[in-house]
């Protein structure tokens, strides 16, 4: 057994060190891995032969490189790409001025002075269903899925594992309402509790721009055994495995997915709560169900840096729409867009 550090390149977000863990030690060779957002680095302890540290990182950079990760003996400068703007931002202000049409139509409020943005949710879960958040989740949905697979059933777990987590993001959406009604916040709470949700949108999207490092420390994230144990749960062959593991992943440490689950609890309603989350799940949706029942590596296809600064830009707008949404809420200043 031999023991190594190495550098990694291509993390922003909490859930990159659990994705890169989990492909880690589903190999053979390897016992443990365990990754650190902080540091960039992944301590990994398996067999490896007579390899030298450098070609044990090449190998197992395969592993981890179709989701936008390299592994390197030494540390890698950290390249911003400026020059790529050029392409992604006029395709991020497309994207925008469509949705910015949308709200004008009234087919999506985008943002209002009363209207929870249930449009908003779905495109944001577009956005997260294509980040390293949920291609935690397609992971999840694979593993499980190659196990009962082994036993002739490649259907029904993955339906069963969409159908959950659907359910179970309507559901505990709602409590989270019901939790925020409970506690009768004022106008004030609501309003700090919409600038958080915005703060952390434009934390998401700074990290998917990938030009200040720094800037992924900044992002808050669950105690990082909650999703060790969503992890274990992809280990399990029971029937109703895929649908507790569907559940499980409303609590995985994805900032799209705490975004919204704050939201919920502002609305202070279960209906509104229940219908933020699952609006949200819904947008997911899409790419999960593409990844889960075909063979199509999707996330990897996805992966380039011009595409994340794409989305980088359109969550930067998102969270600037949902601060001045809060401050619109509380009377300080006036809705940006009107129908």
């Amino acid at each position: 057994m031999k023991k190594i550090t190495l550098h990694v390149s291509g993390m922003h977000c909490p859930s990159c060190p659990m994705l890169i863990e989990g492909e880690l030690t589903d190999l053979q060779n390897i016992t443990e891995a365990k990754a650190s957002l902080k540091l960039n680095q992944v301590e990994i302890t398996g067999e490896f032969g007579d390899k030298t540290e450098e070609e044990i990182a090449d190998s197992l950079s395969e592993v981890v490189t179709k989701h936008g990760y390299k592994l390197s003996v030494e540390k890698q400068n950290h390249s911003a790409a400026w020059g790529e703007f050029w392409k992604a931002v006029p395709i991020a202000l497309a994207f925008i001025g469509f949705f910015v049409l949308l709200q004008k139509l009234g087919i999506v409020n985008l943002i209002t002075s009363s209207d929870v943005t249930y449009g908003s949710a779905f495109l944001i879960g577009l956005v997260a269903s294509v980040s390293s958040c949920m291609a935690v989740v397609g992971g999840l949905v694979l593993s499980v899925s190659a196990n009962f697979a082994k036993e002739g059933d490649k259907v029904r777990p993955q339906i069963l594992f969409h159908v959950g987590r659907l359910v179970s993001f309507f559901v505990l959406g709602g409590v989270i309402g019901a939790l925020g009604s409970a506690f009768q916040l004022s106008v004030t709470g609501t309003m700090i509790l919409g600038i958080l949700v915005g703060l952390i949108l434009v934390i998401l999207g700074v990290n998917l721009l990938d030009v200040f490092p720094w800037v992924k420390k900044l992002q808050p994230a669950l105690p990082s055994f909650i999703g060790n144990h969503v992890q274990g749960l992809k280990l399990l062959n029971h029937t109703l495995t895929p649908m507790l593991l569907g559940l499980a992943t409303f609590f995985l440490p994805c900032g799209f997915t705490q975004a919204m689950q704050i939201q919920a609890l502002s609305s202070e309603n279960f209906m509104t709560g229940a219908l933020i989350m699952f609006s949200f799940a819904l947008g997911t949706l899409p790419v999960l169900a593409i990844l889960s029942f075909s063979s199509l590596g999707v996330h990897s296809k996805v992966k380039s840096s011009i595409f994340f600064k794409t989305a980088g830009l359109v969550v930067i707008f998102f969270g600037l729409l949902n601060l001045m949404n809060s401050l619109v809420a509380a009377g300080i200043i006036s809705p940006v867009f009107s129908l």
